[in-house]
């Protein structure tokens, strides 16, 4: 991941680089992990047959340096998705935390062929965080968002890693 966020920002606009600066405000891969634990909001944004844009916010995980989410398989988000996997992502935490992920997303447990070979340790970590009974699994579809793009804002890290060392 963090080959990621350093290739990324060195493709990036001027403009980015100078808001988003390693060690000033930014996060390393490792602290982003330690960051990021448990469920995040993400804001995720997909594409329409018109090609008009559709925001919606989504539960999401960060395993192994990826964006796990999951909707219904009847939302418009899923229909989008299957057609346009396409995506991008942003967690935010006022200004205090950006992070930012473009990429395409593949089914972790698709109705019409073979699941993902790690679906089992993903699905056991989801039903660890929603329980058994919280939905009916097989009406949910779970995404992967492999990164092709991905930056990290921190207004002031050494302040957010503290916090989370108090909290920890």
């Amino acid at each position: 991941m963090q080959a990621l966020l350093d290739q990324s920002l060195a493709r990036s606009t001027a403009h980015l680089r100078s808001i988003i600066t390693p060690g000033e405000r930014s996060l390393t891969a490792e602290q982003l992990v330690r960051v990021l634990t448990g469920m995040c909001v993400l804001v995720l944004s997909t594409v329409t047959a018109q090609g008009e844009p559709r925001v919606s916010a989504v539960d999401g995980h960060l395993i192994r340096g990826h964006w796990v989410f999951g909707t219904s398989r009847g939302a418009a988000k899923a229909r989008h998705l299957r057609a346009r996997p396409a995506a991008s992502v942003a967690h935010v935490r006022g200004e205090e935390l950006g992070v930012f992920v473009h990429g395409a997303v593949e089914e972790l447990h698709p109705v019409d062929g073979p699941a993902a070979a790690d679906w089992p340790q993903v699905h056991e970590y989801l039903r660890g965080i929603y329980g058994d009974t919280s939905f009916d699994w097989s009406e949910v579809v779970y995404y992967r968002l492999r990164p092709s793009w991905m930056a990290v804002y921190a207004s002031t890290p050494d302040r957010l890693l503290a916090d989370l060392a108090r909290t920890g």
